[in-house]
């Protein structure tokens, strides 16, 4: 997934992962320019998910 994609998806993204996962929090889902790492691995930790899965997971639900 690139810096691109995620930045022009990400508010979309975001409603549509707080509604499939409730306790995601918008600390969790907090998305800053070129620290897409750190976004993944919130996310990572919290679903307990690899990295792969949580881009393709992210990529369901757009």
């Amino acid at each position: 997934m690139d810096r691109l994609e995620l930045k022009g998806k990400w508010n979309e993204w975001k409603g549509k992962a707080k509604q499939a996962h409730g306790d995601l929090t918008d600390d969790d889902l907090r998305y800053e320019d070129g620290k897409e790492d750190e976004l993944f691995g919130r996310l990572q930790q919290k679903l307990g998910k690899t990295r792969d899965e949580v881009i393709t997971w992210l990529r369901g639900l757009g």
